[in-house]
């Protein structure tokens, strides 16, 4: 990227939404948002948002580009072409770091100063969005990436009275699942998804330390350790529970098999909610949601952003500006996540609203010692790139164990 020079006079963020600055009523504050919620459970979510900033007075141009990639890589390429968007979508994560290390972003710290988000924001989301002492992101919401969702039928079935408390439990519930005739774990044979069993391991068979020492510092000694081998293991071990039509599966087709009754488990993010509940199934009832094995779990989260784009026109600054205030509004945050399958991103969010599977997620935020990030929070695109290379080929391939160890250390080395 080219590096972008500065072009706004100090406090221009500020200054373009202070009330008063104009005797006549300012115009409705236009905004271009390009998001990639295109399902319909996210485009009546992000819906939410719009009609809560056209009440707010502004007028919200929505362009939804299907698929994260390619919506980031429009983001970009339209910010370095000089015709950038009022707001963007991108992950919790260092996606958008390397635009806010080009000055392209706008900062949002009196926003994050208002709401306090230093202490009500998860340490793992603030450690994402905050950059050398400032604010670039607005966060939307909390998505777990490991939840464990599993059929009542099936599970009565196959006689598991009780729902798995730590890897030995799941494993032994996997068994019987397997010997009633039951795909034991649904699976989409996608590298992402694998990524996400991988995780489900580390967190919970390594524990919050393990866990850290590998994604978070990328610790040479304990990706070769022997307890990061013993997770490879049983990561790769999950295989022998997964059907054979899994390869190139949608997570979604792996979750209406669970619906269906026909597969035991599935492990994924707290999107597959909106499967079940499209379904007609309710939390508790038809199924079950367990956010990882035992009380102390780590709890992996990521969730959704809104960044804005450096500008120098007033209009849009105010644009932006009024975006972030909507956005991080108590009701725009219940209206959203409900629909979204997501949780609020405030750990003093009200949960009545919520169902049971977001209420369990919502008291983990608020124990500061179970939330940490997913692998994107703290590897850059390339790492985790790198990463999710390493381990698709080693659950696809009879890759020896100590290959799958060394090749890893390899690829988070630096």
């Amino acid at each position: 990227m080219v590096r972008i020079r500065k072009a706004l006079l100090a406090g221009a963020w500020l200054c373009a939404a202070a009330p008063g600055a104009h005797a006549a009523a300012p115009l409705p504050a236009q905004a271009e948002v390009i998001h990639w919620w295109t399902s319909g459970g996210e485009s009546a979510a992000v819906k939410e948002v719009a009609a809560a900033y056209r009440g707010a007075g502004g007028a919200w141009i929505d362009s939804a580009i299907a698929g994260g990639d390619q919506s980031r890589a429009v983001t970009i390429n339209r910010i370095i072409g000089g015709n950038p968007p009022t707001a963007a979508q991108f992950n919790t994560s260092k996606q958008f770091l390397d635009i806010i290390e080009e000055d392209m972003l706008n900062p949002v710290d009196d926003v994050a100063r208002r709401d306090d988000w230093d202490r009500v924001l998860p340490q793992p989301i603030v450690d994402a969005i905050k950059h050398r002492g400032h604010y670039y992101a607005v966060p939307m919401n909390i998505h777990m990436q490991t939840w464990i969702w599993y059929s009542k039928a099936a599970f009565a079935r196959a006689g598991i009275a009780r729902e798995p408390r730590d890897v030995d439990e799941l494993f032994a519930a996997l068994d019987k699942l397997k010997a009633a005739g039951l795909v034991p774990l649904a699976h989409g044979g996608q590298a992402w998804q694998e990524t996400i069993l991988f995780s489900l391991m580390l967190s919970n068979l390594g524990g919050r330390e393990l866990y850290l020492r590998v994604m978070r510092d990328r610790d040479q000694a304990a990706i070769r350790s022997a307890a990061f081998r013993r997770v490879l293991v049983a990561y790769k071990r999950l295989q022998a529970y997964v059907d054979p039509a899994s390869p190139g599966r949608n997570w979604n087709d792996a979750t209406a098999l669970v619906i269906a009754g026909r597969a035991g488990m599935q492990i994924m993010g707290d999107w597959a909610k909106g499967e079940f509940t499209a379904a007609g199934q309710r939390p508790g009832r038809e199924f079950g949601c367990l956010p990882g094995l035992g009380p102390d779990s780590p709890y992996l989260i990521q969730g959704d952003v809104f960044v804005f784009p450096r500008t120098g026109k007033p209009d849009a600054l105010r644009a932006q500006k009024l975006i972030a205030d909507v956005v991080e509004r108590p009701d725009v945050q219940v209206a959203f996540n409900r629909l979204k399958g997501s949780i609020p991103v405030r750990t003093d969010a009200d949960p009545s609203a919520f169902d049971e599977c977001a209420r369990k997620g919502m008291a983990i935020l608020r124990d500061r010692a179970r939330p940490v990030g997913v692998a994107e929070v703290y590897l850059t695109p390339d790492q985790n790139g790198a990463l999710q290379d390493v381990l698709t080929a080693y659950w696809n391939t009879p890759m020896p164990v100590e290959r799958a160890q060394n090749s890893i250390a390899s690829a988070l080395r630096y």
